[in-house]
């Protein structure tokens, strides 16, 4: 596949206990660990949509044989202290290959669909940034043609102000935003959400 254009993927790796740690607070860490499945299992449906190149990164270990099958899917590992630094440090390589458009998302967001991918993609023609809003104040995807490391530094992550405090570090650039999303945090974005009540009627 011959472009210029490259999503990462964030992901953690499928370990009980370790994933969605404040939804397993209500739900207990098995149901969180199988709801953080079915949400990676939903992000490769909709990534094998795009035609893109495609990079996983993982947060603790490369394993060898899961469903980010190698052929379709390049796989690295997170490298840095906090989530920004991790971020950059993708960026950056991904930016060294040669990449001209790279988008990065996470992998807890049912409502994301391919079209919005391609939407990114194509705003940043005309854009500096593409910024995917989360409800939750952060954002569910970033998108850029050079490298921004401010937008990388001095964040509480996983709080409401990192987009904020994101859009002020690049209010000298052209952004665009997408449709606001609901990532899947905590119990409320669940619970009345059709695609996870099968997960949620033995609770």
């Amino acid at each position: 596949m011959k472009t210029k254009n490259c999503i990462l993927i964030f992901t953690r790796n499928l370990k009980l206990g370790k994933v969605k740690t404040r939804l397993a607070k209500t739900i207990g860490d098995e149901k969180a660990l199988e709801i953080y499945q079915f949400l990676v299992q939903k992000t490769k449906e909709i990534s094998d949509q795009v035609q893109v190149k495609k990079r996983v990164y993982y947060d603790q270990s490369i394993p060898e044989n899961d469903f980010w099958n190698s052929e379709d899917y390049q796989k690295f590992l997170q490298k840095g202290t906090d989530l920004g630094s991790r971020m950059y440090q993708a960026f950056l390589q991904t930016f060294q290959s040669d990449f001209e458009k790279v988008i990065i998302i996470g992998s807890d967001l049912y409502d994301l669909t391919p079209k919005i991918i391609s939407e990114a993609f194509q705003e940043l023609d005309k854009n500096d940034v593409v910024i995917g809003p989360a409800e939750d104040g952060g954002y569910y995807l970033l998108g850029m043609k050079v490298l921004h490391p401010p937008i990388f530094k001095n964040k509480n992550w996983g709080t409401d102000s990192v987009r904020k405090e994101t859009l002020a570090d690049l209010k000298e650039k052209k952004v665009f935003l997408l449709e606001e999303l609901n990532d899947v945090d905590i119990f409320e974005d669940i619970q009345d959400h059709p695609a996870f009540q099968h997960f949620l009627k033995d609770l």
